[in-house]
């Protein structure tokens, strides 16, 4: 098990006594900028160290989505296989979905393991370009449960971010858990003063998968974090052989296309179901290299296209003059 620092900050319950008591449950909170308890701002000293840590890491682009189950680990992983495939940068995948991190098995790494040295913990390699960090390297069985309070997760994070050797990289793609809680909360507020490019929020076309997303976009507007855009997953069914497309998840209320127009957002794409999809993750297989001419590969890459246009589009004055 991972070993967690005595730092570990403490997460703030918020719960209405506090609230109404102003008491010191927030003090050492990562996240205290982010809750409403009132208590006294005292910023962890480990954002400073991240921001220097992330000095070397040009791009930041979080996956988000509040519903569980629409792919978010999926599209993390082929956005990174698919930056990676430009042989002249340098891609890392951090997975700080610590109780439920399927990276490992999707990036084909399940048994690795993480070794340490004087410059901190190393990332896996899929690829010389390729780097991943995940929680599941570090259980000693990819069935072990991990039951852990908000404080031991937001250590975790922590310790990934400032203590894992990322070395130079074109872009760290996060990939998230559901909803709007610890993980978000600390990998938002430790990447404070690094400046995250911005979240690709995931999504269903079905009206229970938008309700909820909708809620995952007031979070990245509460907490000031750049939408770069939305992608609709599953969305629709093409047949390998007549080539005609069935609705499966049919958009009642108009899918992701609807929801954008309505909150001024970035439809980058719709990703069609393709059952190889999810046999080239079980498989530890890059899908954009199995199935390179399907349509879901051929929607891929257009979004991960508008993905990088965006950040180019992004860059800082002092680093694209640098």
């Amino acid at each position: 098990m991972a070993d967690i620092p005595s730092d570990a900050p403490q997460h703030c319950p918020g719960t209405a006594s506090e609230q109404a008591g102003k008491t010191s449950a927030c003090q050492g909170c990562p996240n205290q900028n982010l809750c409403s308890s009132g208590a006294t701002k005292a910023p962890d000293p480990a954002i400073e160290e991240i921001a220097e840590k992330m000095l070397t890491v040009k791009h930041k682009i979080l996956v988000l989505s509040g519903k569980g189950g629409v792919g978010k680990s999926t599209f993390s992983a082929h956005l990174a296989h698919a930056l990676a495939s430009d042989a002249t940068k340098e891609v890392a995948l951090l997975d700080v979905d610590i109780c439920g991190p399927s990276i490992p098995r999707i990036m084909g790494l399940e048994g690795e393991q993480v070794h340490q040295s004087g410059s901190g913990w190393s990332p896996v390699y899929v690829e010389d370009n390729l780097a991943v960090m995940s929680i599941g390297f570090l259980l000693s069985s990819p069935d072990d449960a991990v039951i852990w309070r908000g404080p031991k997760k937001n250590g975790m994070i922590k310790q990934f971010l400032r203590d894992v050797d990322w070395g130079e990289l074109d872009y760290l793609i996060v990939d998230t858990p559901p909803g709007t809680s610890d993980e978000h909360l600390s990998i938002v507020q430790y990447l404070s003063s690094a400046r995250i490019d911005g979240a690709v929020i995931i999504t269903t076309p079905q009206e229970v998968s938008l309700q909820d997303v909708r809620k995952e976009i007031r979070f990245c507007q509460k907490v000031q974090l750049p939408i770069i855009g939305v992608v609709e997953n599953m969305s629709g069914f093409v047949c390998p052989k007549c080539k005609n497309t069935s609705q499966i998840f049919p958009p009642t209320t108009g899918g992701a296309e609807r929801m954008c127009e309505e909150m001024n957002l970035t439809l980058l794409g719709r990703v069609p179901l393709d059952p190889r999809i999810g046999k080239s993750c079980d498989e530890g297989k890059s899908f954009l290299t199995e199935v390179p001419d399907s349509p879901a590969a051929a929607a891929y890459h257009s979004i991960v296209q508008s993905i990088q246009a965006y950040c180019l589009s992004h860059v800082p004055r002092e680093e694209s003059a640098g």
